[in-house]
């Protein structure tokens, strides 16, 4: 089902709920497709639109908050395996064609602080960070009740990207300028687009991307959020809020449980995916934050390598009645495993839309977007 600005933004702000809402957040692994199609899938059930997903078209508003380089994107080397590739920080890409869809970075730019400073005119901010033609676009589409998205950059994350997330940790003690100034400066630069961006259009969802956390919790404590992401956020955060804006999504893998505090001050409202083989726990969580915290995922995808019985004790117990009351887009807490059996998955998605109160998936109905991020064609083309 297709939904609209308004609907989405009433359930993620524990409003009237009229229908419960049930996604795919981020789609198949690499591979998953070979493994479905030697089962009998069909184009479209590997294309997932035969599963008649829930989701809200997401807009693009035409931002770059991010570094814009002069550099083109190089190939140093290209494998049957892998491909390894100069991005436009100068880093060394290499991406696993066959595992992954995600490049990983080989080294970093950023050793010291006069490193920073060579990079430092990238980040800062220019009247081109806005693509015109595509916010007017923008504002076209959400009148036809599509959801506006602007993205900023994580206040962990592109420090970590710049440095590592190793030189990152022992610069909060060693060299808290250099990150002070790295997140001045993207603040500087996104405040002055966001200002810019409002003024035309509300941005319905500021979205930020950190993956600040493992299985044995996050990197970073409340002390780094407080001293160093948390003023960034705000500057980016009550801008926005005082022009409309009602969702703060942050995406991070891993255990966050011990800075949710931290980031709710912060301004943030919704997180996903909520990963439970993290010991995240979405239940849990909706207990001690109520209302304060919507969420997107939380449940299982290993779960679908499992038995059927194992299917629906995590949905029984993950799609309860208390977790029905707002607040909660339904769906796998990041891309389906490989080795997910396809009439497993078939019966995740026929038992969940039972227990959600949703109509049977017809033939008929096919659609699905990808509900965990937005392409900004303009960040990417620079």
């Amino acid at each position: 089902m297709n939904w609209n600005r308004e609907e989405y933004i009433e359930l993620m702000t524990f409003g009237k709920v009229e229908r419960q809402m049930f996604v795919e957040l981020f789609g198949p692994l690499v591979g998953l497709d070979r493994e479905w199609l030697a089962q009998g899938a069909s184009q479209e059930e590997v294309e997932m639109v035969a599963f008649d997903w829930d989701y809200v078209p997401l807009v693009a508003c035409g931002e770059n908050t991010s570094y814009m380089s002069e550099r083109k994107p190089r190939v140093l080397e290209d494998t049957q395996e892998y491909i390894v590739t100069l991005d436009g920080l100068g880093r060394r890409m290499k991406l696993f064609k066959n595992v992954a869809t995600n490049p990983l970075p080989l080294d970093y730019p950023v050793r010291s602080f006069d490193d920073w400073l060579t990079l430092k005119p990238m980040f800062e901010y220019r009247e081109e960070r806005i693509d015109r033609q595509t916010l007017e676009a923008a504002k076209q589409a959400q009148s036809r009740g599509g959801l506006t998205v602007a993205e900023i950059p994580g206040g962990f994350d592109m420090p970590r990207q710049l440095m590592g997330v190793e030189n990152l940790c022992i610069a909060y003690y060693d060299d808290p300028e250099l990150v002070h100034d790295i997140l001045k400066t993207i603040g500087d630069t996104s405040t002055k687009v966001l200002e810019r961006l409002s003024e035309e259009v509300i941005v319905d969802l500021l979205s930020v991307h950190e993956d600040l956390a493992g299985k044995s919790g996050p990197v970073v404590g409340p002390a780094q959020v407080e001293q160093f992401i948390k003023p960034y956020y705000l500057r980016n955060w009550e801008i926005l809020e005082s022009r409309g804006t009602k969702l703060f999504c942050q995406d991070s893998d891993g255990d966050i449980s011990p800075v949710i505090e931290s980031f709710l001050g912060a301004g943030v409202n919704v997180m996903h995916p909520m990963e439970p083989a993290a010991g995240m726990d979405v239940l849990e969580v909706r207990k001690k934050y109520e209302n304060r915290l919507a969420m997107q995922g939380g449940i299982d995808k290993h779960v679908l390598r499992r038995s059927k019985e194992d299917i629906r004790k995590e949905l029984e117990y993950k799609m309860q009645p208390l977790m029905q009351k707002g607040g909660m887009v339904f769906g796998l807490d990041h891309r389906i495993p490989n080795g997910t059996p396809l009439e497993n998955y078939r019966y995740y998605v026929d038992l969940g839309r039972e227990l959600l109160g949703l109509p049977p998936r017809s033939p008929e109905r096919k659609g699905w977007a990808r509900m965990a991020s937005v392409t900004n064609k303009f960040a990417l083309k620079v």
